[in-house]
Parts: structure tokens; sequence; C-alpha cells
């Protein structure tokens, strides 16, 4: 009898083996999932946004675009909880989800921890009820990245799909993320661009989407912002590779340059240190210890005012040896008699980093096209005592592949696109037959 349990247990250990094997052998045909980013200018600033699935309603998935926000603290968007959802429970039109209790440990993290840091926020409670359910529901702080003003939202269990891809195409195949975020009232996006419903966090916070892709994804975001708003750009979360047309073999990722993330004490966002800014082989002093911070709410790189006087001192100079000045447009303070940019050719501005690598802003992205006869430098004077002191802006990204590595803390730059003979709109959204279907 005793033989013939320890031929049965090895004989169960056996199979339990070859299963681990298995698994840990298995390579999913997709690297990554991705999505559309798409520009808007009828905001009061241009923002970007990602069109991520929401629910399934009628044999479809339907679409909201969220403003992509790498600092904010959690997922916060158009839709209103409701206990007892059933078919036909939901009013049209409407998305509904699951609410968080106040008496859940999510609704206390979040509230302690993750809660959105501004003063004109009233304090959270647990007045509110759902009709029928007999529990409280969990208000939380949330900030209008347009405004700046305060407002809550209900604290919820949430469903977003995204479809996967090998870094070429999109496939039909999707993959599904469940997070907790936040249910707003449509009037909480009154100031938003058209036709967008929420704010997609991209943070390092454990309530933002990153935290919720798990396995075979690698915990790597990379995005890459179009410069215009009839072409979309593309955001990628996994392994990659990264492919853009008409460059089909090449992986994009090959034109990266990396540098340490670092992180800071008051924000879930995401910084890097720059050592100095250089143009024409002439360097503008940037204090040592110097915060800089990537945002993709600011339009445009802020600069603490004497790293900004400096920037503009050089600039002008070298500039208007060839082109006219102009009276500045707000918000810019350095403006010139031009045309048009496409033509154009102004000194690159280099951040310097850590180790030697350089970021290069090139025309394309350090010149704003105002008016039919006024370009200016796109960038601006955050004050004398801005904090962080240097704050890059999204124009500043457009057309530059980023890629935040979130488990080696790294950050990878391609700097311009276009002088690689492609562009953030190059991506081949044709969906294909996935491979695992």
């Amino acid at each position: 009898m005793f033989l013939l349990l320890q031929l049965l247990v090895s004989i169960l250990a056996f199979i339990s083996s070859d299963q681990h094997e298995a698994i840990a052998m298995y390579v999913p045909p997709y690297t990554s999932v991705v999505a559309p980013i798409n520009k808007h200018t009828d905001a009061a600033k241009p923002l970007y946004s990602v069109q991520i699935m929401t629910s399934w309603v009628n044999m479809q998935y339907l679409h909201a675009n969220f403003l992509i926000d790498i600092d904010a603290p959690f997922i916060w968007h158009d839709c209103i909880v409701q206990w007892n959802i059933y078919p036909g429970s939901c009013p049209s039109n409407t998305l509904c989800t699951s609410p968080v209790s106040c008496e859940e440990y999510q609704c206390t993290d979040v509230r302690t921890s993750y809660s959105y840091k501004n003063p004109s926020c009233a304090p959270e409670t647990n007045s509110s009820t759902l009709p029928g359910w007999g529990f409280c529901t969990c208000p939380v702080n949330v900030v209008c990245p347009v405004t700046g003003s305060c407002s809550q939202a209900l604290l919820n269990y949430d469903d977003f799909t995204l479809s996967t891809s090998d870094g070429r195409n999109a496939f039909n195949g999707y993959y599904g993320a469940y997070p907790n975020a936040a249910c707003a009232p449509s009037s909480s996006f009154a100031s938003f661009p058209e036709n967008v419903t929420g704010v997609m966090a991209f943070s390092l916070s454990p309530y933002a989407l990153p935290a919720y892709l798990y396995q075979p994804l690698k915990k790597t975001l990379a995005l890459c912002f179009p410069s215009n708003s009839f072409v979309p750009g593309v955001l990628f979360f996994g392994t990659g590779p990264y492919y853009l047309l008409p460059q089909s073999n090449v992986d994009v990722r090959s034109y990266l340059s990396y540098t340490p993330l670092l992180k800071h004490p008051d924000s879930f966002g995401y910084f890097i240190s720059v050592n100095s800014i250089v143009i024409k082989k002439r360097s503008i002093n940037v204090p040592a210890n110097t915060t800089t911070k990537l945002s993709t709410i600011d339009p445009y790189t802020t600069l603490r005012t004497d790293i900004y006087n400096g920037m503009v001192r050089r600039f002008s100079k070298l500039v208007t040896k060839r082109i006219p000045p102009a009276k500045p447009v707000a918000p810019f303070g350095l403006c010139f008699t031009t045309s048009t940019t496409a033509g154009l050719k102004v000194p690159a501005i280099d951040f310097i980093l850590p180790d030697g690598k350089k970021w290069s802003v090139s025309t394309t992205n350090s010149m704003k096209q105002i008016t039919n006869e006024v370009a200016c430098l796109a960038f601006v004077d955050g004050g004398a005592m801005s904090e962080p002191a240097i704050v890059i802006g999204t124009f500043q990204f457009e057309d530059n592949l980023l890629e935040f590595d979130l488990e080696n803390s790294t950050f990878g730059f391609s700097s311009s696109l276009l002088h690689k003979e492609t562009s953030c709109a190059n991506f081949n959204f044709t969906v294909t037959e996935s491979p695992f279907n």
C-alpha cells in the first residue's frame, strides 16, 4: 500500500512538473496591447486622448476617449454607479458600473493615499447611498486637467478592453483590464474636448491603468503623439517591438536612448534629470538637482524664469540674424516673422541628460506657427519660483516615441521620428486575424 501511494505521488508530481513547464514555455502570440491616440485642439489647450473599449452592447464594444494623464492617481470618466446591473437596467447611451462601498479597503486607500491633492477640493464624506442598496458609496475628489477645478466622483469597479498586437497590426483578439475607477457626472466634462469623456491615468499609482495590466505583458508604456488631429498616433503597452510605416521591418525602439526615471515624493508622475540645455554648442545653465517633469497635460515646455531667460537670449541671438522678430503672442515670449515653419531652419535645442545622453528638439518641436505670418519659440516662462523648474510638454512630444519602462525605471526617447522618415501617425491599425483565434 505504501509503495502504491509513493508511486501515485510520483506520478502526480511528474504531471504537475510538466504543467508548470508548459505554462513557463507558453509564449502568447501578442506582445502588447495597442490603442489609437488622438490630438484635440477644440479645448482651452491642445490635449491628447486614447480610445479604449468600455462595454459590450448589442454584440459590439462601445468606445470612449480618455485624456492621457501620466500624473493622475486614478481613472475617472462619465458613467454612473448602479448596484443592480442587469440587461436593460442601465439607461440608454449611459455606461453603468458597480459601486465600491465606503467600508471597503479600496475606498480608504484611495482617499488617504491616492486622492487628488488640491486645496479647492471639499472633504469627502460617506453620506450618499444608492436606492435599495443599503450601503454608503465612496465619493473621491477629482481635478479637471483643463480648468483645475475640483469635483467629486464615485469609486467603482470598472472594466476596459484593449486590442492586442504584435507591434505591426492590431488583432481582433482582446485583452481585458478591471481597475477601480470613478464615475463623474457629465457636467464634469464640459470643458473637455468634444467626445472626450474621461481621464485615463498612466502614472505610477497602484490605481492607474498600468497596475491592472498583468502578465504576459511587460510593464512598459510607449506613447507616440500625433502632430495633427486628422490621423491618430499610437499607444503600446507591453514588450514591443513597435513598427511604423513605411519602415515595416524597423523596430522603432532601435531609435531610443535611455535615461533613468526619477521618483518625486509628492507626485505619481514621471521625472528625469536634465543636466544642461545646449543650443549650438553653447550651454545654458541648469542648476544642479533641477527637477524635470514629463507632462501629457501641459501643452508646451515650461522653464523657470532663470532658465527660460538664458534660452531666449541664446536662441534670439542666433535666429534674429536671419529671421526678423515679431511681437510676442501669449503665452510665448519670443516670436518671429515667418509664413511657415516647414522650411524654417533654427538651431536644435538639446536637453543634455546623465551619461551624456541627448534629447534633441528640432524645428518641428521647437517652433509653433501661430498665424500666417508669425511663428513662436514653443517654450513658456513658468515664473521665478516655478517648481518643477522644467516641465516638458506635449508639443515637444509630438512625433517622438517615448517609452516608460516601469520595471527597470527607465525612460526612452527617440527625438523626432520625422528625421527617420516616419511619424507617430504611421501605425497600421488595420485589424487582422489574431493568431490565437
